[in-house]
């Protein structure tokens, strides 16, 4: 059996100060019952969901919950407390290897490195980054505490910024105890550092260390979190203010994914607003958690948060699908103001996620469009291999016409391809014949994806358009995530 590679999830940078909730259920609540069998949608039949992951009712339930009251403190109005954190098992294996090496010889050889202690004292603690932080910015007050560290508004000294206010991100390195959590300061910088171009990413600006602390320095957004709006508004967005809000979050998501960057921990708490004006616009942060991955690779890592965690994390097989799931319980959030899963401790929230199915039958959901009732569902689908990614999101009937929404280049479409010619020349015919039958909400996507690659003159679409559209879109992030390589195993069918 491989050893476990879980990560505890980050504390969002920006967060403020823990406040103590009460967010315990009435012991005498009437648990509720599973859902039925969702009907197949009108409008994405092609997404239909798994039949693995659905629960039927038994006639005795049914009427039990036609009386059932929402679950007290589901009601999205305060924030929750985060979930704690998973444990490092791949250091504690290492650390009963180490303690099994020591029984045998208690004086280690020369050059044979200690154990990763909660000290940290025998890790290499360098990053290679300026240590001009002190005589090039001038650290302000603090803005927010997380569990690894803290942030702090600062501004320039001098240069072509003097004057500029920013946030500096500061992680003491004495947090740093165990290789593991090295190496994700190392691929969050390499991450912020990559990732450019897009309205709704942080700009990052630069990475300074000293002795004690590691400094990251980003664009300071003085708006407050996307939590907060939702507090603000008793956790009820209308539809459209709804759609203005995942626009934005679907956009940056598929500009990431399509760099082969997946978030892994995305929440409203990791979208904050540039300005306190309304119409301001929203930005994703903290990618402490982040990974590159090719659209053929999946990961195995437990991270991120227990209320928006996908299923097929807890499964351990998982890859830029998690995310919009994510995305998927935020859709929820703010349509109707409470959670999608919910229970009293961590293991209960993590049942919930891979047995129930989220409700659509309280308030305000039997007043929504149908649209959006198939939106929200087609996101929180449990098979991955069928839920939308984010540009089909994109393409929903329910948001694609909000703003002249434009939908951008879709990683997946390489990986379809890339099956598409490994298919047999029976699969194919079957493929051809079956693309007849689509529906014009379905074609759309397609010709909306045809068209990004410029086919020809003749309507061909040929490896070089796919490269061309590729370079069009590549950040440096494209690159580490090795996504040109995945290309040319297509160009070798």
């Amino acid at each position: 059996m491989g050893t476990c590679t879980s990560k505890p999830p980050k504390p969002n940078p920006y967060a403020p100060q823990n406040q103590p909730v009460n967010d315990l259920p009435d012991p005498t609540q009437t648990p509720k019952s599973p859902l039925p069998k969702p009907k197949q949608s009108p409008f994405f039949p092609f997404y239909t969901p798994s039949p693995a992951y659905l629960f039927k009712k038994s006639p005795s339930t049914e009427s039990a919950a036609a009386n059932s009251t929402p679950t007290p403190l589901r009601i999205f109005k305060k924030p929750f407390p985060p979930p704690s954190p998973a444990k490092h098992i791949r250091a504690v294996l290492r650390r009963r290897e180490l303690g099994k090496k020591k029984k045998k010889a208690a004086i280690p050889e020369e050059g044979e490195c200690e154990s990763e202690d909660a000290t940290g004292l025998d890790l290499d603690k360098r990053f290679g980054f300026s240590k001009e932080f002190t005589s090039r910015l001038e650290l302000g007050q603090e803005v927010g505490r997380g569990h690894f560290g803290y942030t702090c508004s600062a501004k320039f000294k001098k240069g072509d910024r003097k004057g500029q206010q920013v946030a500096v991100k500061v992680i003491p390195k004495s947090k740093m105890t165990t290789a593991i959590a090295i190496e994700d300061v190392r691929r969050e910088v390499k991450i912020l550092r990559a990732l450019t171009g897009h309205n709704n990413l942080v700009q990052f600006h630069d990475a300074f260390e000293d002795f004690d602390n590691v400094y990251i320095v980003m664009e300071l957004c003085e708006g407050g979190e996307l939590l907060d709006r939702i507090l603000s508004r008793g956790g009820k967005y209308s539809e459209d203010d709804a759609k203005g809000v995942l626009v934005q979050i679907l956009n940056v998501v598929a500009f990431c994914h399509l760099q082969g960057v997946v978030h892994r921990d995305l929440k409203p708490e990791n979208f904050l607003y540039t300005s306190k004006d309304e119409n301001s616009q929203l930005k994703v942060i903290d990618f402490g958690l982040s990974d590159f991955v090719r659209p053929d690779e999946r990961l195995n890592d437990i991270v991120g948060s227990a209320y928006y965690v996908a299923p097929e994390v807890l499964h351990r097989s998982y890859s830029t699908e998690a995310d919009v799931w994510s995305i998927g319980v935020i859709a929820y959030i703010l349509l109707c103001g409470s959670r999608p899963f919910w229970a009293r401790t961590e293991s209960g929230i993590f049942r919930a996620v891979l047995k129930a199915d989220p409700s659509f039958d309280e308030a305000p959901w039997p007043s929504l469009s149908p649209e959006a009732k198939d939106f929200v569902k087609r996101l929180l689908n449990k098979d991955p291999r069928k839920r939308m990614t984010a540009v089909q999101a994109l393409s929903h009937p329910w948001i694609r016409n909000h703003n002249d929404v434009k939908v951008p280049l879709d990683i997946l479409i390489f990986r379809l391809v890339k099956a598409y010619m490994r298919s047999s020349s029976l699969r194919r015919a079957a493929l051809r014949a079956l693309s007849k039958t689509l529906s014009v909400d379905e074609l759309y996507y397609l010709k909306e994806q045809f068209a990004l690659l410029e086919p020809n003159q003749s309507g061909s679409i040929t490896l070089e358009n796919f490269r061309m559209a590729l370079m069009k879109n590549a950040t440096d992030a494209m690159k580490d995530s090795r996504i040109p390589d995945f290309l040319s195993s297509v160009g070798t069918n």
